[in-house]
C-alpha cells in the first residue's frame, strides 16, 4: 500500500478457519465503517477487560478492531480466531463448515451486541451507577409508570448507526382512514428484477399495493373487513444504510433455492427520494460484500471498501487495491448464463448529512 493511505489506517486480511469468508467479508465492511468501529474502540478502551471476564461477541469484536488498529505495520493478516470461536460457540448455525450467508451473520450479530450493550446496561443500573455504556432516549416518558412496566428503550451505539424507521401506512378505501404502524430496522431487504437499480428497487419496495379479496384489511373504524392500500416509507433513514439485495430465491417448481445472478446496479452515491417524506437523504456507498458462486449452497465471500477515497478488495487473507471502475463489474450479470458469477449482495451506504440525529 501506498502513501496515498493516512498514518494511522490499516488494512489487514483476516485469516479463513474453513469458510468462515462469510465472517470475514462482513467484518471488513464493520471495520471501515468508521463511525462503528471508532465506538467499538472506545468501548475497548474504555472497558478493562479483564483475562478472566466471560467473552461475548462484543468483547471478541472489540478486541479484534482493536488488534487491527494497534499493529506496527499498515497491511499483513490477522486470524480472527477469539471472535470466530466465540461465534460458534453462541450460535449453532454458524458451527459447519457448510457455506453460511453473510446477511444472517450480518443481522445475528448486529442483534447481539444491541442485547448485550442491554444486558450491561441495566447491570450497570442494578449497581446503582448511572454509567450507561449508551445513552437515553431524548424523548418518552422521564417517570415509569406506577407498576414498572413502562421502560425507556436504550438507545445503543449499534441502533444509531444502523437503526432506521420504516413506516407501515393502510389506508381503508371505505372510509379512508389511515392506520400507520412503525418498525424499527438494521437493514433493508430488496426484491431484484433483471437489469434493475437500486433506485428502482426502492421505489418498488415503497409502491402501493391492494389489499382486496382474501387479503382485506380490518379497519377499526369500520369494524369489518375492508378494501386498503398499503405502502411501506421510510420515516427515519439511518446514518448507515444497510442494503440486502434478495439474490437467492426459493423456486417452487425446483424445491430449493435459487441464486439470482441479475444485474442491478448501485450507484456510489443514493439519493433516497422516493421512501422518505422529507428532503432527500443522500448516501454515499462505502462497502459491499460481495457473492462469488453460482448457487446458495457453495461459493465464497468478498468484500470492497472504500477508504480515504481509494477502493480495495478483501479476500480473507488477501487484501489488493481496485479501481473505482471495478465496482461496476460487480453489478451482476445481465445474461442468464455468464461466466461472471461475483454479484454485489449487501450494501453500505453512508449518509452524507454528517450528523448522527
Amino acid at each position: 500500500m501506498g502513501d496515498q493511505f493516512p498514518e494511522g489506517e490499516r488494512y489487514f486480511g483476516l485469516e479463513n478457519f474453513g469458510n468462515t469468508c462469510y465472517c470475514n467479508s462482513v467484518l471488513q465492511a464493520l471495520y471501515f465503517c468508521v463511525p462503528f468501529r471508532e465506538q467499538l474502540l472506545e468501548y475497548y478502551s474504555s472497558h478493562e477487560i479483564g483475562a478472566d471476564a466471560e467473552d461475548n461477541l462484543l468483547t471478541c469484536l472489540a478486541d479484534l478492531f482493536t488488534q487491527i488498529n494497534l499493529q506496527k505495520k499498515k497491511t499483513g493478516v490477522i486470524a480472527p480466531k477469539r471472535f470466530v470461536q466465540r461465534l460458534k460457540k453462541q450460535n449453532e448455525l454458524f458451527r459447519s463448515y457448510m457455506h453460511q450467508d453473510a446477511h444472517e451473520f450480518l443481522n445475528f450479530l448486529l442483534n447481539e451486541l444491541v442485547d448485550i450493550l442491554e444486558k450491561e446496561d441495566q447491570a450497570a443500573k442494578k449497581e446503582g451507577g448511572t454509567s450507561s455504556p449508551s445513552e437515553k432516549t431524548v424523548n418518552g416518558p422521564k417517570n415509569p409508570q406506577a407498576n414498572g412496566v413502562q421502560k425507556e428503550p436504550l438507545v445503543t451505539w449499534v441502533h444509531k448507526n444502523f437503526q432506521g424507521i420504516l413506516t407501515n401506512e393502510t389506508r381503508c378505501l371505505r372510509c379512508e382512514t389511515v392506520t400507520a404502524r412503525d418498525e424499527a430496522f438494521f437493514d433493508l431487504s430488496l426484491d431484484i428484477e433483471q437489469n434493475s437499480s437500486i433506485t428502482s428497487c426502492l421505489k418498488n419496495f415503497s409502491s402501493t399495493e391492494t389489499l382486496n379479496a382474501e387479503d382485506k384489511f380490518f379497519c377499526d373504524k369500520c369494524c369489518s373487513l375492508q378494501e386498503a392500500q398499503k405502502r411501506m416509507k421510510i420515516k427515519k433513514p439511518p446514518h448507515i444504510l444497510v442494503i440486502h439485495l434478495k439474490r437467492f430465491k426459493y423456486i417452487e417448481q425446483l424445491g430449493r433455492y435459487k441464486k439470482l445472478s441479475y444485474r442491478v446496479v448501485f450507484p456510489l452515491e443514493l439519493k433516497l427520494s422516493n421512501t422518505v417524506e422529507d428532503a432527500d437523504s443522500e448516501y454515499s456507498l462505502f462497502a459491499v460484500v460481495v457473492h462469488v458462486g453460482s448457487g446458495p449452497n457453495h461459493g465464497h465471500y468478498v468484500s470492497l471498501v472504500k477508504s480515504h477515497n481509494h477502493w480495495l478488495f478483501f479476500d480473507d487473507e488477501n487484501v489488493e487495491m481496485i479501481d473505482e471502475s471495478a465496482v461496476q463489474t460487480f453489478f451482476g450479470s445481465a445474461q442468464e448464463y455468464s461466466s461472471n458469477t461475483d454479484h454485489g449482495y449487501i450494501l453500505f451506504y453512508e449518509s452524507l448529512c454528517g450528523n448522527k440525529s
